[in-house]
C-alpha cells in the first residue's frame, strides 16, 4: 500500500510526469531539479524528526527479485539508489533448473525504503523508455551496448543523488544550527541499518566488479543526467555499501 504522506504524493506526481514519453527534454529537466531535491530533503526531514521524537523503530527490509532481461543491470541500479539513500543491500544469485535468479535485499528505515522503492520504480520506466529510443551502432553487440548504456545511466544517477543528499544535509544542518548534528544523526541511523543487515547475513563477502564491453556508457550517462530522480556468484551473497 502506498504511503499517504503528502510529500511523497507530490514527488510521485513529478516522477509520473517524468515518465511521460511525450514531454520535452526541457520539461524533464525542470521535473528533475524539483524531484531530486524533494526526495533528498524528505529523507533528511524524516531522519531529524525521528531523532527529535526519540523514535528507535526497528529497521525494515525489502527483498526484490529482478526480472530478465538485464536483471543484473537492474540490480545494480537498485543497489546504487539504495546506498545513496542511506540503505544497505545484499545481492544474491541462485541457480535452479538451468536458470539464475538475481535479487537485492534492501535494509533501511521505512522512510528511506519508501524513497528507494518509489525512485527505483520510476527510473526503471525512464531508463527503458530512453534506451528504446537509442539506435545501437551496427558494429556493436546489442546486449553489450545496452548493458554499458545502463551502467552509464546508473553512474549519472549515483552522482546526482550523492550531490542532492549532500545539499540537503548541509541545508538541514544550517536550519538546526545549535541543535543535534545532522551528520551524527545520519551516521547513527546508517550504523543501525548496517547492524540489521549483518544480523540477517553474518557471513557476507564482496563480489567481483562486473566487466562490460559495450560502448554505450556515454549515451547512458547523458540519459541519466536528464532522468527525473523525484556480481555475485551462484549461491552467493554480497553486501553493497557506499
Amino acid at each position: 500500500m502506498k504511503s499517504t504522506d503528502p510529500m511523497l504524493a507530490k514527488i510521485r506526481k513529478l516522477l509520473a510526469k517524468a515518465e511521460d514519453p511525450g514531454i520535452t527534454s526541457a520539461e524533464a529537466e525542470l521535473f528533475t531539479a524539483k524531484a531530486t531535491q524533494l526526495i533528498a530533503s524528505y529523507g533528511i526531514d524524516q531522519a531529524m524528526l525521528a531523532h527529535e521524537q526519540g523514535d528507535r523503530a526497528a529497521i525494515g527490509n525489502r527483498r526484490v527479485v529482478l526480472d530478465p532481461p538485464y536483471a543484473a543491470d537492474k540490480a545494480d541500479l537498485l543497489a546504487t539508489i539504495a546506498v545513496r539513500l542511506r540503505c544497505a543491500c545484499v545481492r544474491g544469485s541462485w541457480g535452479s533448473d538451468g536458470r539464475r535468479e538475481i535479487s537485492v535485499h534492501v535494509f533501511g528505515h521505512e522512510s528511506d525504503l519508501a524513497r528507494v522503492e518509489m525512485l527505483f520504480t520510476s527510473l526503471l520506466v525512464q531508463s527503458a523508455t530512453a534506451l528504446a529510443q537509442v539506435t545501437v551502432p551496427a558494429h556493436e553487440h546489442k546486449a553489450a551496448f545496452r548493458r554499458s548504456w545502463m551502467a552509464g545511466f546508473r553512474q549519472a544517477v549515483s552522482t546526482r543523488l550523492l550531490q542532492a543528499e549532500r545539499r540537503a544535509e548541509q541545508a538541514a544542518q544550517a536550519q538546526h544550527d545549535g541543535g543535534a548534528s545532522t551528520s551524527l544523526v545520519l551516521s547513527d541511523r546508517s550504523a543501525r541499518v548496517d547492524e540489521a543487515m549483518h544480523q540477517a547475513y553474518p557471513h557476507l563477502h564482496r563480489g567481483r566488479p562486473r566487466t562490460l564491453s559495450g560502448r554505450g556508457g556515454a549515451s547512458g550517462y547523458a540519459a541519466g543526467k536528464r532522468a527525473d530522480l523525484g556480481g555475485a556468484r551462484v549461491g552467493g551473497r554480497q553486501a553493497i555499501r557506499s
